[in-house]
């Protein structure tokens, strides 16, 4: 299964921009806003895409934030967890400390009461001691079906530790680097997610970050080789998060492609029609989200895919 129709949402109640994540998250902004305005708006943000998500039939778990931790990045749990098919859960390295305090077991026992099964937890983040990271499903995008993993390495993808993932998890690893302009420099895009989206049948990426002709090959044919129609977008657009995308079951079995609305309004209408021939779009406004946490709908999102009792 590539899609689920369930959903792990956190919501934030101390959100605002992470001075700790923005030395290598080059998307985020200032807001001239005061963090109890800026946490307020995002929760609004939040609310309003839960709504949304529910309102198609997509079964979303949300769990609210504590205070007690100081965790302005909670609103995007799926980069220190993911959920998996045959009931293993896995922990992530983050690379912030604070983001670190985002891993609540709890969490895991909200979904074991609503009759998850969890049978294992794969654990990886002993690798922060040593300064390694691996930011789950924003550094790493599965193909579940096809066995496939996707990474674009960075600060926190660390390559050895991608590798180690994809034989625990029996993926075959696809590894490249994407870059974005930073003023004068390449430098690397922070997480996978922000410039490449999978679907069942598709794949939304911006080829223009992978400054590497053999890896930017080798990535489109795997696609390929896979049937997916390769929809591409370019780095402006990616800076609207048009490469931050999920795709998600809704009521019976229709699928639905969730984004931000600033991701929406950058696509052209060639892209949308293309798109659309895989499955409905749903978009919402994460404006603040966006602008502040420098991750959008997709990153918002921990896909559930453990078996039920």
């Amino acid at each position: 299964m590539q899609v689920t129709n369930t959903i792990l949402m956190v919501r934030p109640v101390n959100f605002r921009k992470n001075e700790q994540t923005a030395v290598n998250n080059y998307f985020q902004e200032d807001l001239d806003l005061k963090n109890q305005e800026i946490n307020a708006k995002a929760q609004s943000e939040f609310d309003a895409l839960v709504t949304n998500l529910r309102e198609k039939g997509v079964n979303v778990i949300v769990v609210n934030d504590t205070l007690e931790n100081d965790t302005p990045d909670s609103v995007f749990p799926n980069n220190w967890v993911s959920f998996h098919e045959d009931g293993t859960v896995a922990l992530y390295p983050m690379f912030a400390e604070n983001r670190r305090k985002e891993r609540r077991e709890d969490i895991l026992e909200t979904l074991e009461e609503r009759g998850f099964v969890i049978d294992s937890v794969m654990d990886y983040t002993s690798a922060e001691d040593s300064e390694y990271y691996l930011e789950g499903t924003g550094s790493i995008l599965l193909d579940r079906v096809n066995r496939k993993a996707y990474c674009a390495l960075s600060a926190r993808a660390d390559e050895e530790l991608f590798i180690e993932f994809c034989e625990d998890f029996e993926y075959t690893p696809i590894i490249f680097t994407a870059n974005q302009t930073v003023g004068d420099e390449r430098l690397p895009i922070y997480h996978t997610n922000v410039m490449m989206c999978l679907g069942e049948t598709f794949a939304v990426i911006c080829l223009d970050t992978i400054d590497d002709k053999k890896e930017k090959k080798h990535l489109v044919s795997q696609l390929k080789e896979d049937g997916k129609e390769i929809i591409a977008i370019t780095e402006q657009q990616m800076h609207h998060f048009a490469g931050n995308m999920l795709q998600v079951m809704g009521m019976g079995t229709k699928r639905y492609l969730v984004m931000s609305s600033a991701a929406y309004n950058s696509l052209t209408p060639v892209q949308i029609k293309s798109l659309e021939k895989h499955c409905d779009i749903v978009h919402s406004s994460l404006e603040t989200i966006e602008t502040c946490g420098g991750g959008s709908a997709r990153c918002m999102m921990a896909e559930v895919f453990l078996p039920k009792n």
